[in-house]
C-alpha cells in the first residue's frame, strides 16, 4: 500500500509541473495584454477569474498526454460513484505483434459496486504514424492533417453567460462550423443545452440532449453527460454538418457555458499560375495572382472571405521574365528594345488629391489609383491592377485639417462704468485658431456677448441717471470693433476693415472703412477678394458718426448735463443727411419686358457727396419709383427645369429634368410659346445626369419566391436572401451574410393555406384469397380531406367522389391447385385462438397461455404457448418467430402435442410466434417489462426492420392508425383471416407502457429481479399463502377493448391525443380492476361466510395500492357511527343549517381505513382501502346533505358510497378520488357549506375551478382559481387559492410565470387585483408546496371593453388606395350618417369600432341581417356594394358584438342621378354693340349639388339657344390700327400708329366722334415710340492663318482663324448680341506639302521558328513623305491605320525536327547548370544536348 501510495504522489509530481508548465504558456502567450484577462478570439475578453477553475483543469487534461505509468484522473462519471479511479495499464501481453493490456480499478465503499473491476484493450509494440508507416511517430495535428503545423485551423474559446429569462426561453450560445474538430462545452447552471444541424446539402435536424449516453448525429459521433448542476458535450469531430449549440430557459438562476474546439480555415488564399506573358519577343514578363478558395464548396470566391481569417496572409505576387527570345531585326532596325530600358513595368500612377472635405476639426480628400503601362512610343495606357500587384498600392483616402476649428475666446470683463448704481460693463471676445492666432472662421451664433448691466452697490448722491452709462472710450472703442467684426467664410460675405480714427479730435465727427466682398478658399486656406455684387445681403456700413469728447478735455467721468448734449450733437449729426433720388438701376430683363427701379441714396446736405444709409432717418425715406424696360420680345432659349429626385439613395443613380425650346412673347403677360428644338441656337443642356455615386452599405438582396411546395393543404415556398452591396459603378459585390447589420428576412414562408378537396386514400392490397387457383384481394378506402394546417381529418365517404368497385377488389391467381382425393365436402384446419392481452403482475415460474394474444411478461418467467386445432394432426403443427422457422433446443421445448415451452424468458425471447397448422395460421406477441416498468426492447435488428418495412408498406392511412371506417379493424377482420397480420403492436405498447406507468398500477418490486431463487425459496410458507390472494399474476382484456380505444383515438385531433389517451388508459385500468375484482368476488364467495363478520377487510387487497377495492361486509352499516343530530323536541326554534367542525386528526380505525370530519385533510397510502368522510349538520328543518368534489356533484357508485348517517364513503381510492369534497347542508332557511381535502401521501392539493366567470356591470367578482375571469376594467378582482397538504403548503403567486410580490395579495390564499386595466390581464398561477411536492392551478384574466365607436378606419383607406377607384365611401356612427350616390356605382361603407376582445360584426339592412350578395373586407369592418342598383335605398347599419356588450351604427344610402341643368345663363360675351349673347350655363348636378360634369357625360346634353344681350350703343372709345414698320432695323428708329375716337353703335356700324368725347373717359394713346434701339452689330473674321494643322488627308491640313461681334463703329461686342446673325465659319480644309506622307513598310523577316508555338516575324513600318522618301514623325501618318509591325507565323506541330536552340541565353543556362529543368532543357535543346 505504501508502495503504492508512493508511486501515485511520485505520478502527481509531473502531471502538477506539466499543469503549472500549461499554465505559466498560458500567460505567457497572453503576456503582452493586461494581466487579468486572456484574449479569446471572436470573443469578448474575459477576467481570468471568472474562467472557473475545473473548466481550465478540463482543458488541460484535454490536452495533457497520459503518463502510462500514472493512475488517471477520475472521470466525470467515477466521481458520483463508489469506484476509485482507473489504475494503469499493464504491460502488453506479448512482445511483438498483437496482444492484451488490463487496468484495474477498487471499491471505495463497503457496500457493492456496480460494474466490473478491470477493463482490457489491444496493444501491440508496432509504431505505426498517421502516415500509415512502420515506426513512424507521425502524428496529426490539431487539424487532423497528419504532420501538419495547425496552420488550417484556429483554436476557438470563449463563455457565455446566460441572457435567458420567463420572456426569452432558448438562446444561442455559439455556432461551430462543419469540419470542427476537439469540441468541449460545459455548463453550469439550471439551464439544458439542445443542439440544431444543418448539412451542406441543407437538411436540418435537431436534438435536445436529454439524457446521458453517447449518439450519432448527423454521423458525428457525440459524448453527453447530464450530472445534478451541469452538463458536459464532447464531440471529436470532425463535424460533417454545422452545429448551433443552444441554451433553453429552466430556472430563474444564471447559467454559464464555457467552450472550446478547433475550427477549420475553410477559405485559403490559392497562388494562381503565371499570367500570359507581356511581350512575345525581346524580353517580357508575367505575373501570378492569388484568390480566395472556398474549400467546402471547391469554388473561388470573392477576396472578403479570405480577409475575414487574420491567419490568412494573402501571398504577393511574384514576377519572372519571359520570351527572352531577341526580335529579328530588318535593315539594321531593332524593334523592340530590352525591357527594363524602354519597356519599364506598368506602375500605380495617381490623380492629384481632391480638397478637404472640411476646413478644420478633420476631414477625408481622395484620389483615384489606376495601374498603367508606358509603350514604345511613350503612351500611357491603363491596364489590368493585377499587372502593379507587384508592389503596394497606393493609398485612395487620407485625412486632411486634422487641427481643432476655430473658437470663441471671452476674456475678462472690463470695471463697471460707474461707481454706484447701474452702469455696464465691456469684455474682448476674439475668434482664436489652433495655432492661437486671433482670426476668422467662428460661428456668429454661437458668439458670446460683449456687453451687459452692472450694478455697484454704493448708493448714488446725485440725480439718478436715466440710462445706463456707456463706456470709457478706449473700452466702448475697442468692443464695438470686435462685436462689428465679421469672418470670412467659404460662402462669399462682406468682410468691413477697422475703422478709420475719428476726423476730429473733440466733439463729434466721423469714422469711414473699408468693405470688401471676399471668400475663403479651402483647398488653400486663402481668402481671395471678389466682386461686390458677387455677395448676398445688407453691405455694413462703410461711414458713421464719432464722438471725441468734450472739446476742452477736462471731464473724466459724464455728467448727465454731458450726457444730453452728447446726445444731442449726435441728432444734429443725423440732420446733415437726407434721401435723394439719384438715377435708375439696370433693367431688370433684357428681353420680354422688365423694370426700372429709381435708387434712393442718402447724400450730406452740405458736400452732397454720397453717405451711409444709417446716416438718415429711416422713416423719412421716399416710396420706391419703378419704370418699364426691354419690351422686345425675347429670342428663343431653352427653358431648364429643377433635376427630380434621385433615382436611387447609392450606388449609382439618375436624376432627369425638362428641357424645351421656348420663346417668351410678353413677360407682363407670361405669354410663352413652345417651339423646335432646332430654333434654340445654343447647345441643348443635358436632360440626364448621375446622381449619389458612392458605395451603398451592405443590405439584404432577395430573389424571386419558388413556387409552393403543396398545390394545397399548406407548403411552403422558399427564396434566397443574399447579403450584397451595390457599388459606386452600379456594380453588386456578394458578401458574407456578417456584413449585413439589419435582421435578415424571412427565407421561407407558409403558402396555399386552403384546404384539399377531398380525396381516397387506399391501403395495401390484401393477400390472395385462396392458397392455389384463382381467388381475390380487397383493399380498404378511407375519405380524407387535408387541411391548410398540413393536418388531415378523416370525413364521410359520402363526401368524396364515387369509387369503383374495380378499384377496391381484383382478382388473383396463384400455382394451379393439385387434386386431392379427399371429398370435396371436407373443411379446412382451424386454430382456435384467444384474442386477449395480458400484463403480468408478480413474479411466477410458468404461466400457461393460448395463441391469438399478446403477453406483456416479466424476465425469468417460463411460458407455455398452446396452439388448439381442431381437423389437424397437432404433430404435423410448426412453429415459427418473427417469420424464422423454429427449431426446438435447450431453451425453446417444441413438443409433439401442439405447444412449446419457452424456459425462463430474456429479452432476445421478445417476438412474433406463429403457429402454423396447414393453410392456418395464429400469432402470439411476447414482450418484456423492465425494472423501470419500461418495455425492454429485445428483437434483433433485423427483424425490427423487417416489421418496420412491414408497417410502412400500410400506406398514410395504416400509418397514422386512422382504421376506423369502411370495415377496417384489427380483430377479426377479413384480411386477419386470409393470413394477413395487421400489426397494431405500437399502439398496444403505447397503451401498454401507460398502464404501467400510471400511479399506482399494481407491480410488484422488480428493481432485484435478478435476485438468486434460493432467496425466495426462504420465504415462509405463510407467506406464500398469503401472497396467494394478494395479487393475481397476470391481468387481462380483450383485445377488442384495446382496438376501441385505438379507432377512438385515431378520431381525435393531433393536439388532443394525448389527453384522450390518458383519460382512455385510467379508464381501462379501472375496467380491468373491476373485472378481476368481481372474479375474486365469486370465487370468495364461501370464504366470505367462514370470515369473522368483525372484520373489515380481507387479506388479499394488501398489494393492490391505490386501486383495490376494499369489499366491505353486507353488515357494514352497523359499524356506521351514529348521527350527530339533536332531538330536541318538536319544539325547537327554526334554524339555518350549520356543519360541525371537529378539530380532531383522521382516525386510522385499522391500517387501511380512514375516518374523519370535515375541515380536515385525509392523506392517502398505498394501503389506504376506505375513506369515510362524517358530515354532521344541526338546524329545523332537518337539513339535507348532498356532497361535491371539485364543485361538481358526486355521483355514486360501487365505489362512492352514501352512507346512512350522511357520511362519504369512498372505497378503494384512487388517484382519480384525489380533491376537495364539499358537504353541502341545505333547507328553507340557508344553507352551509365545509370543504376537506382529501390528497395522495400528503402531495399539495388546490382547489379549482374550470368555469368562466364573465363581469359587465358588478364592481367586484370573485372567482376560483383555475376558471377564466372576463370582467370590465376599474373592477376589483379577487381570485381564490385554496390548498391543502401535510404538512401544511406553502403559497406562492405569480403573473405570467414571473413571482408577484407579497404587496399584491392577502392572507387565506386570496389575490386581490383592484382597480383592473389592460395592463392586468395575464396567467396568474397559485403554486402550492410543502415537502411531498408542489402543484401549480392557473387563472387567466382577461379585460373586457365593450365595442365603442371610432372616428377614423386606418383599414378603409389602405383599402381605397389598392382598389385603386374613386368609390364613394361612408362611416357608419351611432346617431347615423348619410351618402347620395348615383345608380351603378359601387360604395364602401366602414364600421369603425375597437373593442376587446375585438368585436364580432354583423352587417344589417333595414334591421335584418344582409342578405344580398356583397364583399365583406378588413374582416367584415368594410362592406363593398358592388352596384347600387342591386340595392334600394335604406339605411344600413353594423352590429358590433363582444361579451362586453354591442354598438350599433348605421348609415342611409340615397340613390340620386347625375342631370344636367340650364337654370343659370353666362355673362354677356359684350357690353354693348350688336354681337353680344348669352349662352345658358350648363351644369352638372347631383342631388342639386354642383359636380364635376365628367359624372353627366353620358347623360344627353340638352339644346341650348344663345340669347341676344347688351345690344346698345358703346360709349366713345380711342380705337388704334396696327404699328408700322421700324424705320431703322438697328441703331433707333420709329413706329407709327392711326388713333381715332369712334363710337360702335346697336346696329354694329362705327361712327366717328370727337376726341373730346373719348379723352373724357381715357388718356389718349401715343401714336408714336422708338423701336429697334439695340446697336447695330455685325460678324467680323480675322485673316486665315496658316495652313499647319494636324493632316487629315493626303496634303491636307487644317487652317483656323477668329470671329468675333462688334457694332459698325468698330467697338467690339458680347457674341449674344450677334447671336441673332449667321456665323461665318473658322475652320476650313487647306492644302499643305507637309501631309503628303504615306506608311511605309519593308519586307517580313524571316521566322524565328519553322514549327512550334514561339514563332514570330516582324518588318519595320515608317512614315515617310512622298517626294523626298525620308520618315517624318508617325502623328503626320495618323490620319490613316498603322500596319501591324510583328505577326506569327508557323504555327504547326514539331515532327521530329532537329534539336536547336530557341533562345539567345543558352550558354548562361549551360554555364548555371540549368538544363535538368524541363522549361530550359527544350528552349536551349542544341547547347544541352552537347553536354
Amino acid at each position: 500500500m505504501a508502495a503504492a501510495a508512493g508511486q501515485r504522489r511520485g505520478t502527481a509530481a509531473p502531471l502538477l509541473a506539466l499543469a503549472l508548465g500549461l499554465l505559466a504558456a498560458a500567460a505567457q502567450v497572453c503576456g503582452d495584454q493586461s494581466q487579468g484577462a486572456v484574449f479569446l478570439r471572436e470573443f469578448t475578453l474575459i477576467r481570468r477569474e471568472s474562467l472557473h477553475d475545473d473548466f481550465l483543469s478540463d482543458l488541460l487534461n484535454s490536452h495533457r498526454t497520459e503518463d502510462p505509468s500514472s493512475r488517471t484522473a477520475r472521470s466525470e462519471e467515477d466521481r458520483d460513484s463508489l469506484w476509485d479511479a482507473w489504475g494503469s495499464w499493464s504491460e502488453c501481453s506479448r512482445t511483438c505483434g498483437g496482444g492484451a493490456s488490463y487496468s484495474l480499478r477498487r471499491c471505495l465503499s463497503s457496500k457493492t459496486c456496480e460494474g466490473r473491476n478491470i477493463r482490457y484493450r489491444t496493444c501491440s509494440n508496432v509504431i505505426v504514424g498517421c502516415d500509415r508507416k512502420l515506426g513512424s511517430t507521425v502524428k496529426e495535428d490539431n487539424c487532423g492533417v497528419c504532420n501538419g503545423d495547425g496552420s488550417t485551423c484556429r483554436l476557438v474559446r470563449g463563455q457565455y453567460k446566460s441572457q435567458l429569462s420567463a420572456n426569452k426561453m432558448v438562446d444561442t450560445v455559439v455556432a461551430i462550423p462543419y469540419g470542427s474538430r476537439h469540441i468541449r462545452l460545459v455548463l453550469k447552471g439550471p439551464d439544458h443545452l439542445y443542439l440544431e444541424t444543418k448539412t451542406l446539402q441543407g437538411v436540418k435536424g435537431e436534438n435536445n440532449l436529454s439524457s446521458t449516453g453517447s449518439f450519432i448525429v448527423d454521423n458525428s459521433s457525440i459524448d453527453f453527460q447530464k450530472l445534478p448542476d451541469k452538463e458536459i458535450l464532447k464531440i471529436s469531430g470532425p463535424l460533417t454538418a454545422d452545429f448551433t449549440i443552444k441554451i433553453v430557459y429552466a430556472g430563474p438562476a444564471d447559467s454559464s457555458v464555457q467552450f472550446i474546439f478547433y475550427q477549420p480555415i475553410i477559405h485559403r488564399w490559392r497562388e494562381t499560375d503565371f499570367f500570359p506573358c507581356s511581350a512575345s519577343c525581346g524580353g517580357g514578363y508575367q505575373l501570378t495572382s492569388a484568390e480566395c478558395f472556398d474549400l467546402r464548396s471547391n469554388r473561388v470566391v470573392a477576396d472578403q472571405y479570405c480577409h475575414y481569417y487574420p491567419e490568412n496572409i494573402k501571398p504577393k505576387p511574384k514576377l519572372q521574365e519571359c520570351n527572352l527570345d531577341p526580335c529579328p531585326a530588318s535593315d539594321g532596325y531593332k524593334q523592340i528594345m530590352p525591357y527594363d530600358l524602354y519597356h519599364p513595368l506598368p506602375r500605380w500612377e495617381s490623380t492629384p488629391w481632391t480638397a478637404c472635405s472640411s476646413s478644420c476639426g478633420g476631414g477625408i480628400q481622395s484620389r483615384s489609383v489606376s495601374c498603367v503601362e508606358e509603350d514604345i512610343q511613350g503612351h500611357i495606357s491603363p491596364v489590368e491592377e493585377w499587372k502593379c500587384m507587384y508592389t503596394p498600392k497606393m493609398p485612395v483616402v487620407q485625412p486632411c485639417n486634422i487641427f481643432d476649428c476655430p473658437k470663441w475666446l471671452a476674456q475678462e470683463w472690463s470695471p463697471c462704468t460707474v461707481t454706484c448704481g447701474q452702469g455696464l460693463r465691456y469684455r474682448v471676445v476674439l475668434c482664436i485658431d489652433h495655432r492661437g492666432m486671433h482670426t476668422g472662421g467662428c460661428s456668429s451664433k454661437t458668439k458670446p456677448h460683449i456687453k451687459e448691466e452692472c450694478i455697484v452697490p454704493t448708493p448714488c448722491y446725485k440725480p439718478k441717471e436715466k440710462l445706463p452709462v456707456e463706456a470709457k472710450l478706449p473700452w466702448y472703442k475697442q468692443a464695438q470693433e470686435l462685436e462689428e467684426g465679421a469672418v470670412v467664410s467659404e460662402e462669399p460675405s462682406f468682410i468691413p476693415e477697422a475703422w478709420s480714427s475719428c476726423s476730429v479730435t473733440c466733439g463729434v465727427g466721423s469714422q469711414v472703412r473699408l468693405v470688401k466682398c471676399q471668400v475663403l478658399l479651402s483647398f488653400s486656406q486663402s481668402v481671395a477678394d471678389l466682386p461686390i455684387d458677387e455677395c448676398e445681403g445688407p453691405k455694413p456700413v462703410s461711414q458713421r458718426a464719432c464722438y471725441s469728447g468734450p472739446c476742452s478735455g477736462e471731464a473724466a467721468e459724464y455728467t448727465p448735463e454731458e450726457t444730453d448734449l452728447l446726445y444731442g450733437r449726435l441728432q444734429e449729426f443725423d440732420e446733415l443727411y437726407d434721401w435723394e433720388y439719384e438715377g435708375f438701376t439696370e433693367c431688370s430683363e433684357s428681353c420680354g419686358g422688365g423694370v426700372q427701379e429709381a435708387v434712393v441714396t442718402c447724400l450730406n446736405k452740405q458736400t452732397r457727396e454720397t453717405a451711409d444709409e444709417t446716416q438718415c432717418v429711416t422713416s423719412r425715406r421716399p416710396p420706391q419709383l419703378l419704370k418699364a424696360c426691354s419690351l422686345d420680345p425675347c429670342p428663343p432659349r431653352w427653358e431648364i427645369g429643377k433635376w427630380n429626385t434621385c433615382s436611387l439613395t447609392c450606388g449609382v443613380g439618375l436624376q432627369t429634368r425638362d428641357v424645351f425650346c421656348s420663346h417668351l412673347l410678353s413677360r407682363e403677360s407670361n405669354e410663352t410659346v413652345i417651339l423646335a428644338d432646332e430654333l434654340c441656337h445654343k447647345p441643348k443642356p443635358s436632360l440626364v445626369q448621375a446622381c449619389n455615386r458612392f458605395d451603398c452599405p451592405p443590405s439584404w438582396y432577395t430573389t424571386e419566391w419558388q413556387e409552393c411546395s403543396q398545390t394545397c393543404g399548406g407548403g411552403i415556398q422558399k427564396r434566397d436572401i443574399l447579403c450584397k452591396q451595390r457599388l459606386a459603378d452600379g456594380s453588386l459585390l456578394e458578401l458574407p451574410e456578417t456584413f449585413c447589420s439589419m435582421p435578415k428576412l424571412v427565407s421561407q414562408q407558409t403558402c396555399k393555406n386552403e384546404d384539399c378537396p377531398n380525396e381516397w386514400l387506399l391501403s395495401d392490397w390484401s393477400q390472395c384469397s385462396v392458397s392455389c387457383g384463382e381467388g381475390t384481394q380487397t383493399r380498404n378506402a378511407i375519405c380524407r380531406k387535408m387541411l391548410k394546417t398540413g393536418g388531415s381529418i378523416i370525413i364521410n365517404s359520402s363526401l368524396c367522389p364515387p369509387l369503383p368497385f374495380s378499384s377496391l377488389l381484383r382478382p388473383c391467381a396463384l400455382a394451379t391447385c393439385a387434386r386431392h382425393s379427399r371429398p370435396a365436402h371436407k373443411q379446412s384446419p382451424h386454430i382456435v385462438a384467444v384474442k386477449k392481452v395480458y400484463i403480468q403482475t408478480r413474479k411466477q415460474k410458468k404461466l400457461h397461455f393460448i395463441v391469438g394474444g399478446y403477453a406483456y411478461l416479466l424476465p425469468k418467467t417460463s411460458v407455455i404457448l398452446r396452439c388448439p386445432t381442431r381437423r389437424f394432426r397437432k404433430s404435423m403443427i410448426f412453429w415459427e418467430k418473427d417469420n424464422k422457422r423454429l427449431i426446438s433446443s435447450a431453451h425453446i421445448t417444441i413438443a409433439p402435442y401442439g405447444y412449446i415451452k419457452i424456459h425462463h424468458l430474456k429479452p432476445s425471447d421478445t417476438g412474433i410466434y406463429t403457429c402454423i397448422a396447414g393453410p392456418a395460421r395464429e400469432h402470439f406477441v411476447i414482450k418484456l417489462i423492465g425494472s423501470n416498468k419500461n418495455l425492454i426492447a429485445g428483437q434483433p435488428s433485423g427483424i425490427r426492420e423487417e416489421e418496420a418495412m412491414r408497417k410502412a408498406s400500410l400506406n398514410e392511412a395504416l400509418r397514422t392508425q386512422e382504421k376506423h371506417v369502411n370495415g377496417i379493424l384489427f380483430n377479426g377482420s377479413k384480411t386477419e383471416k386470409r393470413g394477413h397480420l395487421t400489426d397494431p403492436s405500437g399502439w398496444y405498447d403505447n397503451i401498454v407502457s401507460r398502464l404501467l406507468q400510471h400511479r399506482g398500477w399494481p407491480v410488484e418490486n422488480l428493481e432485484f429481479w435478478e435476485v438468486q431463487e434460493s432467496t425466495e425459496r426462504n420465504v415462509s410458507s405463510e407467506e406464500d399463502q398469503s401472497r396467494e390472494y394478494s395479487l393475481p399474476f397476470t391481468m387481462a382484456t380483450e383485445q377488442k377493448r384495446l382496438d376501441d380505444i385505438i379507432r377512438n383515438l385515431s378520431q381525435q385531433p393531433e393536439e388532443l391525443k394525448d389527453i384522450y389517451t390518458e383519460q382512455l388508459v385510467v379508464q381501462l385500468a379501472h375496467e380491468i380492476f373491476k373485472s378481476h375484482l368481481e372474479h375474486q368476488e365469486s370465487v370468495l364467495k364461501t370464504s366470505r361466510r367462514r370470515i369473522d363478520s368483525a372484520s373489515m377487510e380481507y387479506p388479499f387487497h394488501r398489494h393492490v395500492s391505490g386501486f383495490t377495492s376494499s369489499l366491505r361486509t353486507s353488515s357494514a352499516e352497523a359499524f356506521l357511527p351514529t348521527s350527530m343530530n339533536p332531538t330536541n323536541g318538536l319544539h325547537s326554534p327554526h334554524q339555518k343549517p350549520a356543519i360541525l367542525r371537529k378539530i380532531s386528526a383522521a382516525q386510522q380505525l385499522s391500517a387501511s381505513e380512514v375516518v374523519t370530519h370535515l375541515g380536515q385533510t385525509v392523506v392517502l397510502a398505498s394501503g389506504t382501502l376506505s375513506v369515510l368522510l362524517h358530515c354532521e349538520a344541526v338546524g329545523n328543518p332537518k337539513p339535507t346533505i348532498s356532497w361535491a368534489k371539485n364543485g361538481e356533484e358526486v355521483k355514486y357508485n360501487d365505489r362512492m358510497l352514501l352512507q346512512p348517517d350522511d357520511s362519504l364513503q369512498i372505497l378503494a381510492p384512487v388517484e382519480a378520488d384525489v380533491g376537495f369534497y364539499s358537504c353541502n347542508a341545505s333547507n328553507a332557511l340557508g344553507s352551509d357549506s365545509v370543504s376537506i381535502a382529501v390528497t395522495l401521501a400528503g402531495k399539495p392539493l388546490i382547489k379549482a375551478s374550470r368555469a368562466t366567470v364573465i363581469n359587465t356591470e358588478l364592481p367586484a367578482v370573485t372567482a376560483d382559481i383555475g376558471s377564466t375571469v372576463k370582467t370590465v376594467q376599474r373592477t376589483n378582482v379577487t381570485i381564490s387559492c385554496q390548498v391543502a397538504g401535510v404538512p401544511e403548503a406553502e403559497v406562492t403567486w405569480f403573473k405570467n410565470k414571473v413571482k408577484l410580490s407579497p404587496a399584491h395579495h392577502l392572507r387565506d390564499g386570496l389575490l386581490l387585483i383592484a382597480n383592473v386595466s389592460l395592463s392586468d390581464q395575464g396567467l396568474y398561477s397559485c403554486r402550492a408546496a410543502n415537502l411531498r411536492g408542489e402543484v401549480t392551478e392557473s387563472s387567466q384574466l382577461l379585460i373586457l371593453e365593450p365595442p365603442r365607436p371610432l372616428p377614423y378606419l386606418e383599414n378603409l383607406t389602405a383599402v381605397l388606395s389598392s382598389i385603386g377607384t374613386n368609390s364613394p365611401s361612408v362611416l357608419t356612427s351611432p346617431s347615423g350618417t348619410k351618402m347620395t350616390i348615383s345608380p351603378g356605382s359601387s360604395a364602401l361603407i366602414g364600421c369603425a369600432v375597437d373593442g376587446h376582445p375585438t368585436p364580432n360584426i354583423t352587417w344589417l339592412y333595414s334591421g335584418k341581417p344582409l342578405s344580398l350578395r356583397h364583399r365583406f373586407l378588413a374582416a367584415g369592418q368594410i362592406l363593398q356594394i358592388h352596384n347600387i342598383s342591386d340595392a334600394p335605398e335604406g339605411e344600413f347599419s353594423c352590429l358590433a358584438q363582444n361579451e362586453a356588450g354591442s354598438l350599433l351604427q348605421k348609415t342611409s344610402l340615397a340613390i340620386q342621378d347625375y342631370q344636367w341643368s340650364v337654370d343659370k345663363l353666362m355673362a354677356c360675351s359684350a357690353s354693348c354693340g350688336h354681337k353680344g349673347v348669352q349662352l345658358p350655363q350648363l351644369r352638372c348636378l347631383l342631388d342639386g349639388t354642383e359636380v364635376n360634369t365628367s359624372n353627366c357625360q353620358e347623360k344627353p346634353k340638352p339644346m341650348l339657344q344663345p340669347i341676344a344681350c347688351n345690344r346698345r350703343d358703346c360709349p366713345s372709345r380711342w380705337m388704334v390700327t396696327s404699328w408700322s414698320p421700324c424705320t431703322r432695323s438697328c441703331g433707333g428708329g420709329i413706329q407709327m400708329r392711326r388713333v381715332t375716337c369712334q363710337r360702335l353703335t346697336a346696329k354694329g356700324s362705327s361712327v366717328p366722334m370727337s376726341n373730346e368725347a373719348c379723352a373724357q373717359a381715357s388718356k389718349r394713346p401715343v401714336d408714336t415710340q422708338n423701336c429697334n434701339r439695340q446697336p447695330c452689330v455685325e460678324w467680323v473674321a480675322s485673316s486665315w492663318g496658316q495652313c499647319n494643322g494636324p493632316c487629315i488627308g493626303p496634303r491636307l491640313a487644317v487652317q483656323h482663324r477668329q470671329i468675333f461681334c462688334q457694332t459698325k463703329d468698330g467697338i467690339s461686342v458680347s457674341s449674344d448680341q450677334c447671336s441673332a446673325l449667321p456665323r461665318p465659319l473658322s475652320t476650313q480644309n487647306c492644302w499643305t506639302d507637309i501631309c503628303g506622307v504615306h506608311w511605309r513598310v519593308s519586307l517580313w523577316t524571316v521566322c524565328t521558328a519553322t514549327c512550334g508555338n514561339y514563332g514570330f516575324q516582324s518588318r519595320r513600318v515608317d512614315c515617310v513623305h512622298i517626294r523626298s522618301n525620308k520618315p517624318v514623325l508617325d502623328h503626320y501618318c495618323s490620319w490613316r491605320p498603322r500596319p501591324v509591325n510583328w505577326q506569327r507565323c508557323n504555327i504547326t506541330p514539331c515532327e521530329n525536327m532537329e534539336c536547336r536552340d530557341t533562345t539567345r541565353y543558352c550558354e548562361k543556362v549551360k554555364q548555371l547548370k540549368l538544363c535538368q529543368l524541363t522549361q530550359f532543357k527544350s528552349r536551349c535543346c542544341g547547347t544541352c544536348g552537347k553536354a
